[in-house]
């Protein structure tokens, strides 16, 4: 159960009871559905002769390997597993006269042979070894004769021979494993950070006749794009601005919440100036192996300056380019993250102003407050560019876009479908088009409708419909008088958005119900006023719980939560405290993330205290004024929870019916 908390610049939108954090109703992007950036910088003939050199690469290693192997085994491992008995030679001469011998090979200084196996009940031969000088017993040849042995001799070997074989395969181990490090090294521009490709950057470098983005792709972002215009041309004629002594902007940074078309615009500026696009995201550089991340930045730049004019862009750079630690000015760190960043760093202070070959570095981030001051200064990110979420004007742009290749049914009212998504941002009206589509497509029909729209707006939001739970007639009692309390309060209240929406049904998201408000219009500044209202609103469902039934329930917990949140705000960072005037007591706020990083250190008890009471007295004051509203309401709750039991979901234009048929009994 839950309220809608309409977007803004300070609070967040609610549905069904469950948070979801506001984008910011600023600018945002689109892109077209369907359409693609085809990566890589090699064509196909070029992938089929690397492929081809890589195969015939690993079959010259395996050969080599197979060959270093059966040379160990043959020389090395072959005879010193092969099984034979130690004679005395006395032994030997023995058996040779017994007739045991069979064969034997008289070498300088040894004799080996096979002779009969001692054990009657084994079968086949026995090798034997035994020691002697060549030439010490005189009678040996004719014994051997005697006794009818196959007899060969050997040759003397060279101690050097010797030692050359022995060698032999571990040579042969050595030279392939330099054949390897040496193709590794190649390919990874050499070092030990090169070692397999660890250190050769990971970036997808696009030609410009592949990037297929423009800026003709890209909806409500025209604040953006008038500022990237002026970077395509400095990148198509640098010479005009270098013949007054300017200087090319190195950097841009571009800044927004995320699902705003950051990359999209990146990429957009690289087709429209037609340049080669070099991307990458931060998290590619950082590795476990310690000088890798830098390495890669290296090649990264490397390969940039031989295709330039180019642009290199690296998504989510605060994953690299986070404030430095104390622990490496103290002397104690020697974090691989810093490494990077100071690589970064110089291949930035690196760049030439090459007129005639121009390469500009672009990166978007959603965290601009961690990002480290000395990657901000000018003479690197020279330009900032904020990327927001998308006006009116912005949104029914970006629906154009990603309809292009969606039906639409003849009444399909994109501005209307505008006017009720506030705060969405580029990648948020992307998924509710598709959805859309999804659902009309589910259920059968020709063209997408407006109210498979609507209903897609309200699963983004407020999560799947759960039509199968099902909740006891009491509960579902409860939460329709909860949410019949949240729509009432809101219609009464001057400041309120006006309600679109009620239901009871539950929704994946943990929402027993909600109430769906949308603004009239994009609001970039609230008074006090229209905040109490929004707190008064959120506690008409817990309101409406002590008025009918004089008890309450878990039902408001989620409301209650972003009712304290809200007025907390307002006293900590928007200085709506008449005890503690116009002083902000909050930590910091993460610009485009929402989240909030709360320091009370530099606070005394005595403020907290003062600081817990107000949050409290306003909460307070604002549920009392909603319960004073419901109880002189009575009729109109009784008569819009009834609605709601019957059809369990009504359109917004029934308060007002209810309201108004009340006013015309009294």
């Amino acid at each position: 159960m839950g309220v809608n908390e309409q977007p803004d610049s300070h609070a967040s939108r609610t549905q069904g009871g469950t948070r979801r954090e506001a984008p910011q109703p600023e600018s945002g992007a689109g892109r077209r559905p369907g359409s693609s950036v085809p990566g890589g910088h090699q064509n196909d003939d070029d992938r089929g002769r690397r492929m081809g050199r890589q195969l015939l690469y690993l079959l010259s290693y395996v050969v080599i390997a197979l060959v270093a192997l059966y040379l160990f085994q043959q020389f090395i491992v072959g005879p010193m597993s092969a099984p034979s008995t130690q004679l005395e030679y006395s032994a030997f001469k023995a058996k040779l006269a017994e007739g045991q011998i069979l064969t034997a090979e008289v070498g300088p200084e040894q004799i080996t042979g096979t002779m009969k196996n001692p054990d009657a009940k084994a079968t086949g031969s026995l090798g034997f070894k035994t020691y002697s000088q060549l030439g010490a017993d005189a009678d040996l040849v004719q014994e051997l004769q005697a006794a009818g042995v196959k007899y060969s001799f050997s040759a003397p070997s060279s101690a050097i021979g010797s030692i050359l074989i022995s060698l032999l395969p571990f040579l042969l181990i050595g030279v392939f494993w330099y054949f390897i490090y040496r193709r590794a090294a190649r390919t990874a521009g050499g070092g030990m950070g090169g070692i397999f490709g660890v250190g050769k950057s990971k970036a997808t470098q696009v030609k410009p006749e592949d990037v297929g983005v423009s800026f003709k792709d890209v909806g409500g972002a025209d604040e953006a794009i008038a500022e990237l215009r002026e970077i395509i041309q400095f990148l198509k004629t640098p010479e005009q601005f270098a013949r007054l002594g300017g200087r090319i902007p190195k950097g841009v940074l571009l800044v927004g919440p995320p699902g705003t078309g950051k990359t999209l615009l990146a990429k957009a500026t690289a087709g429209e100036a037609e340049v080669a696009f070099f991307e990458s995201s931060g998290s590619e550089f950082v590795e476990m192996f310690v000088g890798v991340g830098a390495a890669r930045v290296r090649d990264l730049f490397e390969q940039a300056r031989k295709a330039a004019p180019a642009i290199v862009f690296i998504d989510e750079i605060d994953a690299i380019g986070q404030t430095r630690g104390a622990g490496a000015v103290m002397g104690g760190g020697n974090d691989e993250r810093e490494q990077t960043l100071n690589q970064l760093l110089a291949e930035i202070d690196g760049f030439t102003t090459d007129t005639t070959h121009p390469v500009i570095i672009m990166a978007a981030t959603n965290r601009p407050e961690v990002l480290d001051k000395a990657l901000l200064r000018a003479g690197r990110f020279d330009r900032q560019v904020e990327v927001g979420n998308p006006d009116l004007v912005g949104r029914v742009q970006i629906l154009k876009i990603h309809s292009k290749g969606i039906k639409l049914a003849a009444d399909f009212d994109l501005e209307r479908s505008a006017r009720i998504t506030p705060g969405f941002s580029g990648a948020d009206l992307a998924n509710a088009m598709n959805e859309a589509a999804l659902l009309a497509a589910r259920r059968g029909a020709d063209a997408v409708g407006l109210k498979d729209f609507e209903a897609a707006m309200e699963r983004v939001v407020a999560g799947l419909e759960k039509k199968t739970r099902v909740m006891n007639e009491h509960e579902r009692l409860t939460v329709a008088y909860h949410e019949s309390g949240h729509a009432l309060v809101a219609g009464l209240l001057p400041h309120a958005d006006p309600v679109a929406k009620i239901s009871i049904i539950p929704r994946a998201r943990g929402a027993l119900g909600y109430t769906l408000q949308m603004p009239s219009e994009d609001r970039y500044i609230l008074t006090r006023d229209e905040l109490n209202d929004r707190i008064a609103v959120m506690l008409g469902g817990r309101a409406a719980e002590t008025t009918v039934f004089d008890t309450i329930s878990t039902g408001a917990g989620d409301d209650i939560t972003k009712a304290t949140e809200l007025a907390r705000r307002m006293v900590t960072e928007f200085g709506m405290s008449e005890k503690l005037g116009s002083v902000r007591y909050a930590g910091q706020q993460l610009q485009y993330l929402g989240g909030m990083v709360q320091d009370n250190s530099q606070l005394s008890p005595h403020t907290r205290q003062i600081i817990d009471a107000e949050v409290q007295g306003m909460v307070t004051g604002q549920y009392e004024r909603a319960q004073a509203l419901l109880r002189e309401h009575r009729d109109a709750l009784e008569a819009l929870a009834r609605q709601l039991l019957e059809h369990e979901t009504l359109e917004g234009s029934a308060v007002q019916e209810v309201l108004g048929n009340q006013e015309a009994r009294l």
